[in-house]
């Protein structure tokens, strides 16, 4: 099952390697660095919006249905995105790569997770660490596959929509093994040696269900989304404009980065948006989810603050900093489906998943848009190298210190949101 999965999301993750299509894009289409984000974008929220709305369809048709969607809709958008390039009709690219990809992103994020929390219901953080670390990774194959690509076919028109149709062709093989491997646990099933507990004494965790409709009537829910939100915006900002953010930031000094070694930059931060998804996720299971948020939302303002008070004196510094801020951004995503659990039981914990993402479609646009439309500000002023950012890093650090208070409020469901347990029929009545 964890290949069934990762088969769809290291696919999908390619999404967090789209900073290294925007400088060839900007040089060949004429665009702005706001411009060139809104595919990236677009596809954010159009996630957020299918998991939400798909949430339900994903829990009544299951994980294969699901996958089979993600593929059609993930490589038809590269192939829409090919054509709009070659035709220099951007629009093409927004719409195929935001629109339709999008929405393969949204069901196939959701597609394995409430299934691998079946399969593993002695460790649901671990579960969803596996499940999510894919999308994490994707980017490590993606970027330098991508800028290899780039290199080979050129950064003209022609060159960037060779390189989409092939990321188009492969990725709809490569995702076509989680559709064939993907199973779901027979009802009742646990594994081999474990039996489920007869109660939890364990805080925030419930022995109860809540269902999708009584979880948007808790106050829970909109704190843990207001958590989700804040964190993705911090991390994604980054994430979206890697490429050039690391190329700007030490730009006339003698640490200057070259469009190669940048690439590498996204392709590390890949590597730790997923690290971070297995090894944080796993570790909440051992210290809890609310301990685990105040981790990433205090140490990664903390992070942030480092990276704007050094500025470009030190590249290791920059890249220890940006590495620890990806890890807990991506470890934030994983284990959010086991506070879920833990909050609402594992009844329709899919679709309140999906739901809880529109948080990350808030997310897609603040993010890049904070940290786009502040840095083309500034280099209209004048100004370059790392204060082209340095506004953008302190918005950042209030948005963890908001996240860190809504994730303090947060308080066991109250019972008049549990499902009630079906009445017994006695012998001799009528159910």
């Amino acid at each position: 099952m964890p290949p069934a999965a990762l088969s769809v999301h290291l696919a999908i993750g390619q999404a967090y390697a789209w900073s290294v299509f925007k400088p060839p894009l900007e040089s060949a289409l004429g665009l702005s660095g706001t411009q060139s984000a809104l595919p990236f974008q677009l596809g954010i929220v159009m996630l957020g919006l299918s998991a939400a709305f798909g949430g339900t369809l994903v829990e009544r048709n299951g994980p294969r249905w699901a996958m089979f969607v993600s593929m059609t809709c993930f490589s038809s958008g590269f192939l829409l995105s090919a054509l709009g390039v070659l035709t220099r009709q951007y629009w093409l690219v927004v719409l195929g790569y935001g629109f339709v990809g999008g929405i393969g992103l949204g069901i196939g994020y959701i597609s394995p997770v409430s299934t691998l929390i079946k399969w593993f219901p002695d460790r649901p953080g671990m579960a969803t660490g596996i499940a999510i670390m894919g999308f994490g990774g994707g980017a490590l194959i993606a970027s330098p596959w991508s800028a290899q690509m780039l290199g080979s076919f050129g950064a003209d028109p022609t060159g960037i929509a060779t390189t989409f149709l092939v990321h188009g062709v492969v990725y709809a093989v490569f995702m076509s093994m989680g559709v064939l491997l993907v199973r779901v646990p027979p009802d009742g099933w646990t594994p081999k040696g474990w039996s489920p507990p007869a109660a939890q004494a364990r805080p925030l965790i419930t022995t109860a269900d809540v269902s999708a409709r009584n979880a948007l009537r808790t106050p829970q829910f909109y704190c843990l989304w207001v958590v989700l939100c804040c964190n993705v915006t911090a991390g994604i900002g980054i994430l979206e404009k890697a490429a050039p953010m690391i190329t700007d930031f030490f730009a006339g000094t003698t640490a200057a980065v070259v469009a190669g070694a940048a690439a590498g930059f996204v392709a590390l931060l890949s590597l730790a948006n997923m690290a971070g998804r297995f090894v944080w996720s796993s570790t909440s299971d051992l210290i809890g989810r609310k301990n685990m948020y105040r981790v990433y939302l205090g140490v990664g303002a903390l992070l942030y603050l480092v990276i704007a008070l050094a500025g470009d004196s030190s590249k290791p510094l920059f890249i220890v900093c940006a590495l620890g801020i990806l890890s807990f951004y991506g470890g934030g995503f994983a284990t959010v489906p086991a506070y879920l659990k833990d909050l609402f039981g594992t009844y329709q914990v899919g679709a309140i998943h999906g739901r809880l993402l529109t948080a990350w479609s808030t997310a897609g646009v603040l993010g890049p848009l904070i940290v786009n439309a502040i840095a083309d500000t500034q280099k209209a002023a004048g100004r370059s190298g790392s204060d082209l950012y340095t506004t953008s890093l302190f918005i950042m650090i209030g948005l963890l210190a908001v996240g860190f208070l809504a994730n303090e409020l947060i308080r066991p469901v109250h019972d008049k949101h549990h499902e009630r347990p079906a009445p017994m029929v006695e012998k001799g009545q009528v159910a």
